[in-house]
């Protein structure tokens, strides 16, 4: 029987490498993809000998169509799509964001999405077997925001009606959509909240964080369901963070 295949964004570091590695030992063909050569191909190695790492730039459109023509090229097909790739950018005032800040979020954390979303839905509707997953990394900030992460919240916000259209548009051709949201995970980007991050009254604490383990877990549990179960969203926090409460 062969492999399922696995095309993960932002693999060579933080959550989008530890999916990718975790995808690889449950025995997916893994295609790693990010912009950066060296963690990505650090990466794939250490995922194994089904793994694939292959530089892209999510945010033009010829790299998405380049990266899964070849990913097609390779394996024949495409099972998972984990719309992982990010950007965020310094705590601001909505009044001093720069509009290139803001752009470069929305292109990485929206429309990167969308192309990828949109290309993965013409492989999976024209396989035979026709059908797939897509998973998106939302985050706790795509239901509630922090103080000056306008570009970043509104993104994540606009990442949900993405995880929801093309769950709805999917069905017809048993492609299945959902989110995984998530709080304070203990990467690389993760770790200036275990310092001090803002809360909601502009005072400045340190947060609870979790091992980024825990998030791998839970997108294979996703990613593992049959096509007629799906999950559309959940959320994965570090149990103590302030998230449930007011601020």
């Amino acid at each position: 029987m062969k492999k399922k295949v696995a095309l993960v964004t932002g693999a060579g570091s933080g959550i989008g490498r530890s999916v990718a590695i975790a995808l690889a030992q449950a025995g997916y063909a893994v295609v790693l993809a990010g912009r950066r050569r060296d963690p990505l191909h650090h990466a794939a190695h250490e995922a194994g000998p089904s793994a694939l790492a292959i530089e892209a730039d999510i945010t033009q459109p010829e790299s998405v169509t380049a990266l899964f023509d070849r990913t097609v090229e390779v394996f024949g097909r495409l099972d998972l799509l984990f719309n992982n790739a990010g950007a965020a950018a310094p705590p601001t005032p909505i009044e001093d964001l720069p509009l290139e800040t803001w752009r470069r979020l929305v292109d990485t954390n929206l429309t990167g999405a969308f192309l990828c979303t949109q290309a993965a839905i013409r492989v999976m509707k024209a396989q035979d077997p026709k059908g797939g997953r897509i998973i998106n990394n939302g985050s706790i900030a795509s239901v509630t925001p922090r103080p000056n992460m306008v570009a970043y919240t509104a993104t994540k916000h606009a990442v949900s009606g993405l995880t929801k259209s093309t769950a709805l548009e999917g069905r017809r051709h048993n492609i299945a959509c959902g989110q995984i949201d998530i709080g304070n995970v203990l990467t690389e980007l993760g770790i200036p909240l275990s310092q001090g991050t803002l809360q909601a009254d502009f005072s400045l604490k340190p947060e609870p964080t979790f091992d980024v383990k825990h998030v791998a877990d839970a997108v294979l549990y996703m990613a593992g369901l049959p096509l007629d179960a799906n999950v559309l969203n959940m959320t994965v926090m570090a149990t103590t963070m302030p998230f449930v409460g007011r601020g």
